[in-house]
């Protein structure tokens, strides 16, 4: 879900900026189940006398996601070496944390994060760690002024074997449509170790594609995270931790006679 929001360094090389100074997150992009999730509806339908129950359902949804923007923040100038779970600890102590969204850049060495909390209180509290050193850089937080996109829960992990292939596994955007399985597939690996399973995804929507790279070793994961950036085809790629495994694909059923 990385790619619902703009890298920090293409804001800033396009002039893009939301108030405060930092980015904002656009939903054009966004699977139909995400925009339905958030309340983005980019078509309008007649609906024969609907209007009024759709306008006070829009009203509830754009409330309540105002409401989470709230207990929001987000982080940028992370290094590549602390891990979401690691973000979460640190910022845990402000407030429980709800999520925690690391996103790659492709043009910086550096990441960025949105972080959401169960109360306001915690978003508040979580402004005054602006400053502190992570790694080898100081992060800076702000107010954030988008919600972090959920993730279709039947796609999260769902035991402890799968939250560890999590760990071994990279979200990957903008992948050129050119680019193929087996291009992506040594591409990893010549940089960052062996790769257990790829499933490269694409469609005629979207002008790139994107891939899940599990990797046999963490440290592998770990590593893919400072690929963000480099160009792979003709275009620079972006990197992220996974949310969900790359579960092996059914079978199919063979005929019964």
């Amino acid at each position: 879900m990385a790619e619902e929001f703009v890298p920090p360094s293409l804001v800033y090389n396009h002039g893009h900026m939301g108030d405060g100074g930092f980015p904002f997150a656009y939903n054009l992009a966004v699977h139909d189940d995400v925009a339905n999730a958030i309340g983005f509806s980019p078509k309008r339908r007649r609906n024969n006398g609907s209007n009024g129950r759709r306008r006070m359902n829009n009203r509830t949804s754009m409330a309540q996601r105002e409401e989470v923007i709230r207990r929001t923040v987000y982080v940028s100038d992370i290094d590549q070496q602390v891990t979401e779970e690691q973000l979460a600890a640190l910022f845990n102590s402000c407030g429980q944390v709800v999520d925690c969204r690391v996103c790659g850049d492709p043009n910086s060495c550096l990441r960025f994060a949105f972080i959401e909390f169960t109360d306001e209180e915690g978003a508040q509290s979580a402004l005054n760690l602006a400053g502190m050193m992570l790694g080898f850089y100081p992060v800076r937080v702000m107010p954030s002024k988008t919600a972090i996109a959920p993730v279709n829960p039947t796609f999260l992990p769902r035991s402890d074997d799968e939250r560890e292939m999590c760990s071994r596994t990279v979200y990957c955007t903008n992948i050129d449509k050119k680019v193929t399985h087996g291009e992506v597939k040594l591409f990893f690996e010549l940089s960052c170790g062996d790769v257990r399973r790829l499933r490269l995804l694409g469609d005629y929507h979207h002008s790139t594609r994107i891939a899940f790279v599990e990797f046999m070793m963490a440290e592998s994961a770990i590593a893919a995270l400072s690929c963000s950036g480099a160009v792979l085809g003709s275009l620079p790629i972006r990197v992220s931790p996974s949310k969900t495994p790359v579960r092996p694909r059914a079978l199919p059923r063979s005929p019964v006679h």
